[in-house]
């Protein structure tokens, strides 16, 4: 066995420490993040606006700074592009992450500081390989090279702002020993264009000793697939036979699991989940194969949370220690990247609170509630989930809105739709709705209540569209790449409608 597993658990036995300290003081940990960044705040143009002051209690630090979406931000923002100093960060801001997200119509600009980066962004990481290494002291996961499936370096230079994506900041902010050890080379990782990219790994990959690789499961495959496409191999294994761990994050792993088992047929392939955006990085799991994650709570950043049956009235906002067990939760943030009470758009329920642990729910403006119905995505995935297991059906991606009442002849009842596409169609599509159906009903005691009878809402209608017509019309809006996601969820049928007459055209 290498010696390299043995000096990682040494190198990271201190930051092992560092977490589990954390994990048994977490309101304290939390207090000492909201005093620093209290601080730092009060250093800044957006700080002196709003009252911030040294020392200020939280009870007036919610009173006096409002909870701010990217719109009401978004002027904050302006005048750094501008090319103003210390507005939202005391430091130089060298970075912005450049994001069309799910929901927005038009570009965000996420600011990134140089210490969001080292303590927060590249320390997510960081403790993805602690944790494993802890967990399986002897795993040489790590010995060979890791291939992170990111964006491009810098799409635009604002004066002394380099505009691109989170991936490319880190790279650039990663040390020379540390680019040895990943996977393509960084001029490959910072192309622009995702098929060149993946071109070029294909080309390189018999080449790498990959034995972890990391980014969102869906563009993964795709990668994977041409992988497999181009060197004529049966599975990864053939490519990659070190292969041992996937580190997943940004949508659900659950509906696309049994595809990577067959990529990965081996009993040593391990998946681990994480909890990034461009705004931070937030969740790791402790143990593989489990969308329960730990909260970080040592990474620059205050957290809040906002009930999401009560986001229309700010008084139910708490910090940590007000959460309660099962409860959805929308996430606001205060942070060393510049963010503050900045509610990032996503949404998670606690699990625990010895130590806070949680999983990813959805996003504030990606549910289905028209029937009273409040369908989320967590709800959804689960759903899917369920009608692959029943049928062996393998899904591609998949999206889905409401038909609304009225729009059956003779009956005010409405319905979801969902428009699916499929790795592997099932054998009878009846059963796979009638599966989806279930499990939502087993999931969602709303649904259910609406579905009782057909009461409000019909049995689901599934709409096929072929394999590849998501990509496609995501390429046609010149978004690719491996942090751009589907929209799963939405209260309108515009998406779907778009969605459906892109297929009958191709």
């Amino acid at each position: 066995m290498s010696l390299i597993p043995k000096l990682m658990q040494i190198y990271f036995a201190p930051r092992i420490k560092q977490i589990e300290h954390f994990k048994k003081h977490p309101i304290e940990v939390q207090h000492k993040q909201y005093a620093k960044l209290i601080k730092a705040c009060s250093k800044t143009a957006l700080g002196k606006e709003f009252g911030v002051v040294e020392g200020l209690p939280y009870s007036e630090f919610r009173k006096r700074v409002p909870v701010m979406e990217y719109p009401d931000f978004e002027r904050f923002i302006d005048r750094v592009r501008a090319g103003e100093e210390k507005v939202i960060w005391p430091g130089k801001l060298r970075y912005m992450a450049q994001s069309s997200g799910t929901t927005a119509g038009h570009s965000k600009y996420i600011p990134v500081t140089k210490q969001g980066i080292k303590h927060n962004h590249m320390q997510g990481p960081k403790d993805v390989a602690a944790i494993y290494t802890h967990l399986y002291p002897k795993s040489e996961a790590f010995v060979g090279k890791t291939l992170t499936l990111g964006g491009c370096n810098c799409r635009a230079v604002e004066g002394k702002i380099r505009i691109g994506d989170v991936s490319g900041a880190m790279m650039d902010n990663t040390p020379r020993i540390a680019m040895n050890f990943r996977v393509p080379r960084k001029e490959v990782a910072l192309l622009p264009s995702f098929d060149d990219k993946v071109a070029k790994i294909c080309e390189e990959a018999m080449s790498y000793d990959v034995r972890t690789f990391s980014g969102v499961p869906s563009w993964n495959l795709i990668m994977l697939e041409r992988i497999l496409k181009y060197t004529g191999k049966e599975n990864m294994l053939e490519v990659w036979p070190n292969m041992e761990l996937f580190i997943h994050g940004g949508t659900s792993f659950k509906a696309y699991r049994a595809q990577f088992d067959k990529m990965f047929p081996s009993e040593k392939m391990r998946y681990m989940e994480t909890y990034n955006a461009s705004e931070g990085f937030f969740g790791v799991a402790e143990e593989c194969y489990t969308d329960e994650m730990l909260l970080m709570l040592d990474y620059g950043c205050f957290y809040e949370f906002w009930p999401t049956d009560h986001l229309d009235d700010q008084s139910y906002i708490v910090p940590l220690e007000g959460v309660e067990i099962g409860k959805n939760y929308a996430v606001i943030i205060t942070s060393i990247n510049g963010l503050w009470r900045y509610l990032i758009g996503d949404t998670i329920r606690f699990t625990q609170a010895t130590p806070y642990k949680f999983r990813f729910t959805g996003r504030t403006k990606l549910h289905v509630n028209a029937f009273g119905e409040e369908v989320i995505i967590d709800d959804a995935e689960k759903a899917i989930e369920g009608a692959c297991k029943a049928t062996g059906a393998e899904i591609e991606e998949f999206t889905m809105a409401p038909v609304f009442m009225g729009a059956f002849e003779g009956s005010q009842q409405g319905a979801h739709e969902w428009v699916v596409s499929f790795r592997k169609a099932p054998e009878d599509l009846d059963a796979f709705t009638d599966a989806l159906d279930q499990t939502l009903i087993a999931e969602n005691s709303d649904y259910a209540g609406k579905r009782r009878n057909n009461f409000a809402c019909r049995r689901p209608i599934v709409t096929v569209v072929p394999a590849g017509t998501f990509e496609a019309l995501l390429r046609k809006d010149g978004r690719v790449g491996g942090q751009i996601k589907i929209p799963r969820l939405s209260n309108e049928r515009a998406y779907v409608e778009r969605l459906k007459a892109f297929a009958k055209e191709a």
